[in-house]
């Protein structure tokens, strides 16, 4: 499919979906699981093309492993933080959290290992944390550019054996103003090697939703051993990780896009299996939406059902998403539809990820006829009726899914390259197809 041809929803459209598991948690409970002491059933894994590839580099590794697609589940064999492969060649793909999360496992490793990437994630931040594990002891031999992939590895344990180096406890400085991701690979590797790892934080950004996720996560895989020591400073321990069976919650960020949906066309939007006490920051996408005038509500049978605005008006809002800022593009898609401009602040990190996601925003909702104002860190939308037009989506997965949602309350919005979606959410254009029915 090269391209999608959106239709608009003209009659207010009641939403029950359910989605993928969460690509952030699946990420990371494969990692734990990996690092564990005992075999380990992951259960609603999402199969997307970031977890096929992280799953794949965890084989490569030499983990023990069994894949069932069809019960969302992956077995694990985990070998208590060791590595059984002493050489392997992986490929983390795209995904920010295979990129950052196995090159600091390799890191800690007791092998040599050769690192690539996709052109798209060599262009993504990695040198702040691959100048920390540098300091930690690793060894990094560049194949490409300096600081970044294709790259091979030298892991710590592999330099302990053979040249005596070892320091137990250790002090390190991370900046993290360009992906929280450094912070969560350091926290989650670090227990396999060092008995004691403080990490001052520099830099200015202290939005940490998805670090808290990772804390939350240790602590359900076993591991007690992470504390936040005032606010800019993480302790993490020496400790195992040891859990026999974990259930991965369903991907907000993707349910996201439907409840979307139903503010901008009139509707109501049931995901299925949402919870209440949900790890995941991109639940404050929700309470964006009551502030533009929705309402939810949890149904009899613990479902979160979103009502948009009686009148089908959203309101404008003025927001700082550096939290959840994988919504600020979904947000800019319902934008043009609100009674007054929409601000989105606190996200000039997104400018890094799969694409420049602030550009993205005042080039498409340009070409639709909507103007915006492009701040540092954000950008202002006004309201306007969105005009036919072609999106580009920059191979970004997360464009492709949030202008969807403009086309299903304009007339005309068409979606180039839509299957660059697969990355995290495979089968979002037929969901979006089964509305119509």
């Amino acid at each position: 499919m090269d391209v999608y041809k959106v239709q608009r929803i003209k009659e207010p459209v009641d939403i029950c979906v359910e989605v993928p598991g969460s690509k952030s948690i699946t990420n990371r409970a494969l990692l734990l699981a990996a690092m564990g002491d005992c075999e380990t059933l992951l259960k609603g894994v999402q199969f997307s093309e970031d977890s096929y590839n992280f799953l794949k580099a965890i084989k490569e590794l030499g983990f023990k492993t069994d894949t069932d697609e069809a019960a969302k589940s992956v077995r694990i064999t985990g070998m208590n933080g060791l590595i059984p492969a002493s050489e392997a060649s992986i490929y983390v793909g795209s995904a920010g959290t295979a990129a950052r999360f196995l090159t600091a496992f390799t890191a800690m490793g007791n092998g040599i290992y050769t690192l690539d990437s996709s052109e798209q994630m060599k262009k993504r931040p990695m040198k702040e944390l691959l100048e920390v594990l540098e300091n930690l002891g690793a060894k990094f031999t560049w194949l490409g550019e300096e600081y970044n992939f294709p790259m091979k590895v030298t892991g710590i344990r592999k330099k302990i054996l053979e040249d005596g180096f070892f320091a137990a406890d250790r002090t390190v400085s991370l900046n993290i103003d360009r992906s929280s991701q450094f912070l969560s690979a350091l926290l989650m590797t670090a227990p396999a090697v060092f008995n004691f790892l403080a990490i001052n934080l520099t830099g200015s950004r202290d939005a940490r939703s998805y670090v808290e996720i990772t804390e939350q996560m240790m602590k359900q895989f076993g591991h007690r051993g992470v504390e936040r020591l005032g606010q800019d400073t993480y302790r993490v321990l020496c400790g195992h990780y040891h859990i026999k069976e974990y259930q991965i919650e369903p991907d907000v960020s993707a349910a996201c896009y439907f409840y979307a949906i139903a503010a901008a066309t009139g509707g109501t939007a049931i995901v299925k299996h949402i919870r209440k006490d949900s790890l995941q920051g991109d639940m404050k996408f929700i309470d964006v939406l009551k502030d533009m005038g929705c309402h939810t509500e949890w149904t009899d049978d613990g479902e979160l059902k979103l009502y948009a605005p009686e009148n089908r008006k959203l309101k404008g809002i003025d927001v700082n998403m550096a939290d959840f800022s994988d919504q600020a593009l979904t947000l800019a898609a319902i934008a043009p539809f609100a009674d007054s401009p929409v601000t989105i602040r606190g996200v000039a990190h997104i400018r890094g990820q799969e694409s420049d996601r602030i550009a993205v925003i005042v080039n498409e909702l340009g070409r639709m006829n909507i103007k915006c104002d492009e701040l540092e860190d954000g950008v202002i939308i006004y309201p306007g009726t969105p005009l036919k037009t072609m999106v580009h989506t920059y191979n970004d997965h997360r464009v492709a899914m949030a202008f969807t949602v403009t086309g299903m309350a304009a007339d005309g919005i068409e979606i180039e390259n839509p299957m660059c979606c697969k990355k995290t959410f495979a089968d979002f254009f037929n969901i979006v197809s089964s509305l119509y029915k």
